[in-house]
């Protein structure tokens, strides 16, 4: 469960980097009535999501050479740098150094995780981060496709602390580890770890993060990413104990699960 009272290592922003921005937009306005507004005047295309008022995440423009679109998730850290010298000392790497936003909104960085892994953190000032989370539209879980999970494991403890529980797929199907901020316990659980053959991963065989968006329809959210250009990879599926879902793709490729929770969908 993903929750706006951020604790250090959850979740607490994310963002999407586009090849198009309006485009990008209109697909996540048509499937999640996500509302669309410039961060500010200043802002170089950055843009916010907001659902019934609420800010959700956010999309930017591709800004690096040769980048495929994608989502990347931020996690909260009470100090950026110590962040950035335990990732570096545990074998990760800074890809966007640490910067302000505003006067003081607040730090972040960007970093690869050792398997090569995208993702980033946030340092709170005076902007926490998600305002709407585990509601239909909104974050409510992430997950980590990587090609070694034990060491995507070791990483992520390292540097945030985060505990772990590994529970056996249905028919053999191997091992997903599910994940919470250290001392969160069962209850703040915010995501799962899935070990995936290098050769299976999707761009070039680098591992990724992706969202799982909250749906009150599973079947209806995505009749509506493929009537707006986007495409579903699995499902819609159910999936017991957790509720039905889907693996879906934005028009520019971006990957992204619509859950609708098992007790929602009763």
């Amino acid at each position: 469960m993903i929750t706006t009272d951020f604790v250090p290592g959850s979740p607490c922003w994310l963002d999407l980097g586009a090849p198009a921005v309006d485009a990008a937009a209109a697909f996540y306005g048509a499937v999640f009535d996500w509302q669309a507004a410039p961060y500010g005047e200043d802002a170089g295309g950055y843009t916010l999501f907001r659902l019934d008022g609420k800010v959700v995440g956010a999309v930017g423009p591709l800004t690096e050479a040769g980048a495929r679109s994608s989502w990347t998730i931020y996690f909260n850290t009470p100090d950026a740098e110590a962040t950035i010298a335990s990732a570096e000392r545990a074998g990760g790497a800074v890809r966007t150094p640490p910067a302000e936003v505003g006067d003081t909104e607040g730090r972040f960085a960007q970093l690869t995780d050792p398997q090569g892994a995208y993702f980033a953190i946030w340092q709170p000032g005076r902007y926490p981060g998600l305002e709407l989370t585990d509601e239909p539209g909104s974050l409510g879980w992430i997950e980590l496709y990587t090609s070694d999970s034990a060491a995507a494991q070791a990483f992520y403890q390292e540097i945030f602390g985060w505990t772990t529980q590994d529970i056996p797929l249905p028919g053999g199907g191997g091992t997903y580890t599910l994940i919470a901020p250290e001392g969160g316990g069962e209850e703040r659980m915010h995501g799962g770890i899935m070990g995936v053959p290098a050769d299976l991963l999707k761009g070039g065989g680098r591992p990724y993060w992706h969202p799982v968006f909250g749906s009150s329809d599973c079947d209806a959210t995505v009749a509506l990413v493929t009537s707006n250009g986007g495409a579903v990879s699995m499902g819609p599926e159910t999936a017991e104990g957790v509720g039905r879902l889907a693996v879906c793709t934005d028009p520019a490729g971006a990957e992204f699960v619509v859950l609708t929770p098992e007790a929602a969908a009763a």
